[in-house]
């Protein structure tokens, strides 16, 4: 049986030749991310009242207080003192009394209190980062504090509070540069590695377009053999088997924004049947590491309760869909290490689109200082 997957691109989408590399001269997998945007750094349900966790952007350690009253604040994880971190202190009314000497940090992140000195001999405090909440999730803003009243929080974050959506907050850690996620998601035409669990799939390149901060793909798919998952079932609200009938006829709508990425799937003029909102927060210095933030959106069929029944298996579906994409990411990233640098031979134009943005709004590493 030919499993080859093809891609129809338009007659007038331009193409690049083997090796074509739209940041020539720079390892994309070296491109720090921008840190002037709002990045997600926890669930909301993992911060407690009256609690302080300890979270990280980009190698830096960041501790998010909730008090019992007010809004959360965000303090780099750092005690002025000794350094250990405040995530393991003492919420106490507006401020947080790090575990090991008492000294009491407030939301400015000045210090407020040392126990065994007096109120005129405080010390200085610690960096403090514009903090937000919204939709389940705790941004903080990691760049130029006075940016961050300028900078959008993000593209709408899927359906979440639609009551006409069911939505799934889903998200790990993956050993891998952000940059290879955004690739993953964005070129459709890997659908070949999930024809055990979607059946053979042929998608249409239906063409891109590419703005200051944006790139976006069109897609549609045609099932060629194989059975559709009840997963996939369970997104569209009804069976659809290989017919002509059910070729092409969703438009599947990819876009990255930088530093955000967004999928949705449509019928016609409907409302999609699917919105997915994720970001990719680096965790180490190198940025080789990211804790993946997910909402997917999907529209409640028209028989009310059938999605809160079948929820564990449109569960199940996308977490196995997520794991082969997760396996497959990190063995690019081993590739990378293993060969000193990126390697990789890109042909498709959309994604060496993406490759330039990416390069364009990330930030250069440092170069390597001598000994």
């Amino acid at each position: 049986m030919d499993q080859t997957v093809q891609t129809d691109t338009p007659d007038d989408t331009p193409s690049f030749g083997a090796g074509h590399n739209t940041t020539t001269g720079t390892d994309l997998r070296r491109i720090r991310s921008n840190p002037d945007f709002w990045y997600p750094v926890a669930w909301s349900k993992e911060l407690k009242p009256g609690k302080t966790i300890g979270t990280r952007y980009a190698g830096t350690p960041i501790a998010l207080v909730r008090p019992t009253e007010g809004a959360i604040f965000a303090l780099e994880d750092r005690c002025a003192h000794r350094q250990v971190p405040l995530s393991k202190g003492k919420v106490c009314g507006q401020s947080v009394q790090c575990c090991y000497h008492g000294w009491a940090y407030g939301r400015s992140g000045r210090c407020i209190d040392v126990p065994y000195l007096g109120k005129g001999k405080l010390p200085n405090g610690v960096r403090t980062f514009p903090c937000r909440e919204q939709d389940g999730l705790i941004f903080i803003f990691p760049g130029d504090p006075e940016k961050a009243d300028s900078v959008p929080l993000a593209p709408r974050l899927a359906r979440v509070g639609d009551p006409a959506y069911k939505t799934r907050f889903f998200g790990q850690e993956v050993k891998c540069h952000y940059s290879f996620m955004h690739e993953n998601l964005m070129d459709m035409n890997h659908q070949f590695m999930h024809m055990k669990q979607m059946g053979q799939m042929r998608p249409r390149f239906l063409g891109q377009k590419r703005e200051p901060g944006l790139v976006e793909a069109r897609y549609s798919f045609a099932r060629t053999s194989g059975k559709q998952p009840l997963g996939e079932a369970l997104i569209f609200g009804e069976r659809r088997d290989s017919s002509e009938k059910f070729q092409h006829r969703d438009v599947m709508t990819i876009r990255t924004e930088y530093p955000y990425q967004t999928l949705r799937i449509q019928t016609g003029d409907e409302d999609p049947v699917m919105d997915l909102w994720i970001v990719y927060v680096p965790q180490d210095a190198e940025e080789l590491t990211n804790r993946t933030f997910g909402l997917l959106s999907v529209k409640r069929p028209k028989v009310p309760g059938v999605l809160e029944l079948a929820w564990p298996f449109l569960v199940a579906f996308t977490e196995r869909i997520f794991a082969e994409d997760r396996e497959i990411v990190e063995l690019e990233q081993n590739a990378w290490r293993e060969l000193g640098g990126d390697h990789n031979v890109e042909v498709f134009p959309v994604i060496n689109a993406l490759r330039g943005l990416l390069a364009e709004c990330g930030v250069p590493a440092a170069p390597a200082v001598n000994a």
